[in-house]
């Protein structure tokens, strides 16, 4: 069937195509050269023909709130410098035949083998330069030419484990490679969310459609990582340069599926030869390391001596053999642009056979030859730096086309070409195929690449059957970049044998055994203390907010001596009520978010939605209510939604050593408001009213009522808030909470005796365990404020610092 008669049957799928228009001497994916819809397109095209358009839409809306529901980002860089965007999804998935997909598995194993032994050449025995299948000056100007490196065998002497590459259709249907990753690779954590949420979009259609899933490759990929620990109880760790990284959201993500510590450079010591990190319970081995920050960045002692996110003696540890990287340091030199113009040439010399998938046509312009033929075309050429290592038309780069050259500039271009050869390549400006995005109720096509990842596994190299597409936002293939507004789409590998479903989980058939808790680093640890600490710090404020401004409007007095001394009291706390929403208050949501955020591969999304939520709630609230508006419902609002989150956390969160931390850090945090609260308003010259606030900020005033037969007093509210411990919201309740999750910490004990902090907290939760009501002055509460707040000096000496 062709486009046209299709159209003219009148279905509505297919009238989605009626402005589909190919474009001129370019493959497209979705129509074959005689303009007839693939085979492999039709039953989805035939789905998608049975959906109206308010559908359609529904649908996409599905799939966008997932990634929302799922925190899914990516943080862009500009001028007003890093901002979060929602993951910009292209719903309507690329679709590949079992057969194409196969031919492309086949030429990337190939050229994974090919830059495996090139790699370990060039910090080896050095023969492709020495035969003259190199040139050494490429090599040695390279900024990812780590020379610590050379004559260091990995481990399990393998450089490479986990690679992308990013690969275009030309337009006579042939597959290019446009650019290997081999540095850090990103993507795949992108590529899994991209899957469930165009299942979401086409749930019935891809439950029946024969469409290769992705989990069985992160299964063996994740097995073979754990085999290279050897006989150890070493742990396999990822490292990220942090949550600024524009792809923090997949290390936090991969991290978590697969069940890895995400580990940032500080985290880890070298001690004695071998890699440690530092947790709770001491330091504990590290023996293989999957970094997602470049090599160069690793170790400020050997390599780029400015790093603050790297392991100071981190190269020492490889050098001795104590932890297998994945991938390897130094083998970032691989996507070094001008090696593609020597890549076919040595894989007839290491391989003995041609590349399988020719990467484009590129010229490096050191060499006269090349210099001279790219001269001769250099209008259709595409130039860019020759130690470039960014793919093609990336944000920041200076790549141009030929025809182009008096836009960028000045000069004769042969002259120019001249000038900078040493530092310049050439290559093919070839025009990428296209596929079909969905805009303005019709499919239209638009410019298209794939990134797909290869995996080392224990039965050598694996393909993901799948990835992920970069789809270009106009006609223009320079704007595939996400960087540049471009999106990205699922891959549907589809064909071939039934593919049974595959989880990330064994099934087996060796006797059951409960593994081992899990170690929690030290920066993890203080991150959900102060998670924790925060959180609470919010809902305080905010209780006392409320009671504030409910007591200012039924006085209209701001002198009145009651809300006189309760916004001192604000003030003091940094949420000086001057503003309906204090500065304060937004500024501590968004400490506690990025402490969140720093651990979010131990965080629940849920979790994590709700906290967002929660300041995304008081931001609005602070733009949009006026000076003398009631404040009281906002506050409510916000009230409610903290004790959301937190009841959330509670509720859902496994009893790790990570929540005890969370815990304690609520805890003490609890416990240090209500006694510096109970010091300052039980004063003997207290206005009036100010037992009443506290039991309204105690959440108490029900309490109160059902508890004591008497008539309110200074004996009772401080009973009830100080020494009740069935009452949550007294200080001995917490201190109690505290005792007991510190007693149960790593180290809690020491050769039979308490440990410093714990004999500490226990000082504190004595001292007034045996004080009684009578004797709890303003002096001693403040006094117990004081020591409360040292708890916390002393948790970090024993645990963080």
């Amino acid at each position: 069937m062709s486009l046209n008669e299709d159209a003219g049957k009148g279905s509505r799928g297919y009238s989605l195509l009626r402005d589909y228009r190919p474009f001129p001497g370019v493959s497209d994916e979705l129509l074959d050269p005689a303009h007839r819809v693939r085979p492999v397109w039709r039953p989805f095209l035939e789905h998608l023909s049975r959906l109206a358009p308010d559908e359609i839409t529904e649908r996409f809306s599905r799939g966008n709130q997932y990634l929302n529901d799922a925190g899914v980002y990516f943080r862009q860089y500009g001028q007003d410098g890093a901002n979060e965007r929602e993951w910009p999804l292209s719903h309507i998935p690329v679709i590949i035949g079992q057969d194409d997909w196969q031919v492309i598995s086949d030429g990337l194993i190939q050229r994974a083998e090919l830059l495996e032994q090139v790699v370990a050449d060039l910090y080896g025995g050095n023969r492709l330069v020495a035969d003259g299948y190199l040139p050494a000056s490429l090599i040695a100007r390279s900024p990812e030419w780590q020379r610590p490196l050379v004559g260091v065998t990995p481990k399990n002497e393998r450089f490479l484990h986990f690679l992308a590459f990013e690969i275009g259709r030309g337009p006579d249907g042939t597959w290019w490679v446009l650019s290997d990753r081999a540095q850090a690779p990103s993507g795949a954590g992108f590529a899994l969310e991209n899957r469930v949420a165009t299942g979401r979009v086409f749930n019935e259609f891809f439950a029946r459609a024969n469409v290769h899933r992705l989990a069985g490759f992160f299964r063996r990929f994740r097995d073979h990582l754990v085999d290279l620990r050897g006989e150890t109880d070493s742990r396999v760790s990822i490292l990220t340069p942090g949550p600024m990284n524009d792809t923090y959201f997949e290390h936090a993500y991969i991290a978590r599926y697969l069940g890895f510590m995400l580990l940032e450079g500080e985290d880890l010591t070298v001690e004695g030869g071998k890699l440690m990190v530092r947790t709770v319970s001491g330091l504990k081995p590290v023996s293989v390391l999957w970094r997602r920050l470049d090599s160069a960045w690793s170790d400020p002692v050997e390599l780029e001596e400015t790093s603050r996110i790297g392991t100071p003696g981190l190269v020492q540890a490889v050098r001795h053999g104590a932890v297998t990287m994945i991938n390897a340091l130094g083998t970032g030199i691989l996507e070094t642009r001008a090696l593609l113009a020597f890549l076919p040439r040595i894989s007839e010399h290491l391989l003995g056979e041609p590349l399988k998938l020719p990467n484009v046509a590129t010229w490096w312009c050191g060499e006269a030859a090349a210099r001279s033929y790219v001269k001769n075309h250099a209008e259709a050429m595409m130039f860019s730096p020759a130690l470039s290592t960014a793919l093609p038309f990336s944000s920041g780069q200076p790549d141009f086309i030929g025809k182009d050259f008096h836009k960028q500039k000045q000069g004769p271009l042969p002259s120019w070409i001249d000038s900078e050869a040493a530092g310049l390549v050439g290559q093919e400006a070839i025009t990428l195929s296209t596929t079909p995005a969905y805009h303005d109720g019709l499919l239209r096509p638009r410019p298209m690449s794939l990134r797909v990842f290869l995996a080392r596994t224990g039965k050598g190299w694996e393909v993901m059957s799948g990835g992920f597409a970069r789809i270009g936002r106009t006609d223009d293939a320079s704007a595939i970049a996400m960087q540049e507004g471009g999106s990205a789409a699922d891959v549907w590998v589809v064909g071939g044998p039934r593919h049974a479903r595959e989880s990330l989980l064994h099934q087996t058939e060796s006797p059951f055994y409960k593994s081992q808790s899990g170690v929690l680093p030290s920066r993890a640890a203080d991150n959900l203390f102060w998670l924790g600490r925060y959180v609470e710090r919010v809902e305080g404020a905010v209780r006392l907010l409320r009671a504030y401004h409910a007591r200012l409007m039924e006085t209209a007095d701001p002198d009145s001596a009651l809300v006189a001394q309760t916004s001192a009291f604000l003030d003091k706390v940094g949420v000086a009520p001057v503003e309906p929403i204090p500065e304060g208050l937004c500024d501590t949501l968004q400490f506690a978010v990025a402490s969140a955020g720093k651990v979010r591969d131990r965080f629940s999304v849920d979790g994590w939605l709700a906290l967002n939520e929660l300041a995304r709630a008081a931001t609005h609230a602070r733009r949009t209510l006026r000076a003398n508006a009631d404040v009281t419902p906002a506050m409510s609002l916000l009230l409610r939604k903290i004790t959301g989150f937190s009841g959330l956390v509670h509720e859902n969160m496994y009893r790790f050593t990570g929540w005890r931390f969370l815990s304690i850090g609520r805890a003490l945090e609890r416990a240090h408001r209500m006694s510096d609260l109970l010091a300052e308003f039980t004063e003997p010259d207290a206005p009036e009213g100010a037992l009443e606030l506290l039991l309204e900020v105690g959440d108490s005033a029900m309490s109160m009522s059902r508890r004591y037969a008497v008539s309110l007093s200074h004996e009772t509210v401080l009973d009830l808030l100080a020494m009740d411990t069935q009452n949550p919201r007294s200080v001995l309740y917490q201190l109690t909470d505290m005792k007991q999750h510190v007693s149960v910490l790593p180290g809690a004990t020491e050769h039979g005796h308490l440990s410093e902090l714990a004999r500490s907290v226990l000082q504190v939760h004595t001292s007034l365990a045996i004080a009684t009501p009578d004797t709890l002055t303003p002096k001693m509460l403040g006094g117990l404020r004081d020591r409360i707040a040292r708890l916390s000096l002393e948790l970090n000496d024993a645990y963080i610092r």
